[in-house]
């Protein structure tokens, strides 16, 4: 059990011997580009919840210290975002990993005072199984994928502000190609087919990327997988 186990005992109804305690939290987890934030909004809003998006966790960051917290930290205190870009695939993976875990302790922290309210809690998580398997049941917990190469080369398609951000830095670069191939190359260890497998393969229900699924048809998917009335 992780080392922030102890964190479990504070929610409401944790037992010692792991009994899971979120009961009113379904959780998605998975690669990028499958759906995850689309599908929480969505369930939130059709099952009057609580949408706990991604990147929910960020109104703790200003709180957070350095020692703590030394990769959500990073780019809150960063100077200089060139120095994002241009850190190894290696450096990139590393730090990925770390915010992942540091994600989590925060938001076992939120979830524990979430749930207590009378609504069903949507949340698209960086929680790893591990811990999923410990706070809440099976059911509760679904993995969405897409396939691997369409987190890397469509990285940039989005509109979102941050994702458009990125790629000016990168084109602001001397040798912008030289850039663009090191960022890939990071995406493509972050979203590398042995990721893909591992939640594949983690007992969870699964549902994968369908270009020919509607977003309605996807929707009615999830609920059937959570147990959810339409």
């Amino acid at each position: 059990m992780r080392k922030e186990t102890g964190i479990y005992s504070k929610m409401n109804g944790v037992s010692e011997s792991g009994k899971p305690v979120l009961g009113n939290a379904y959780f998605i987890t998975g690669t990028a580009y499958a759906g995850k934030s689309t599908m929480v909004k969505l369930l939130a809003e059709k099952h009057h919840g609580i949408a706990c998006e991604e990147n929910y966790h960020d109104c703790l960051l200003p709180g957070l210290s350095k020692e703590e917290f030394p990769c959500l930290t990073y780019t809150r205190d960063l100077e200089d975002w060139h120095d994002f870009i241009r850190r190894t695939p290696e450096e990139y993976k590393s730090w990925i990993d770390g915010v992942s875990k540091e994600c989590e302790i925060l938001e076992l922290r939120l979830l524990k005072d979430l749930v207590k309210q009378d609504r069903p809690v949507f949340v698209d998580t960086n929680i790893s199984l591990a811990t999923l398997k410990v706070i809440t049941e099976p059911s509760h917990v679904l993995i969405m994928l897409a396939d691997p190469l369409i987190s890397v080369n469509r990285f940039f398609d989005r509109p979102d502000r941050e994702k458009q951000f990125l790629y000016r830095l990168i084109m602001e670069e001397p040798d912008p190609e030289k850039a663009m191939e090191n960022y890939r190359q990071g995406l493509m260890r972050i979203n590398s087919q042995e990721n893909y497998d591992y939640y594949l393969n983690s007992g969870f229900s699964v549902i994968k990327r369908d270009e020919n699924r509607s977003i309605e048809q996807t929707l009615r998917l999830v609920e059937n997988a959570f147990g959810l009335e339409y």
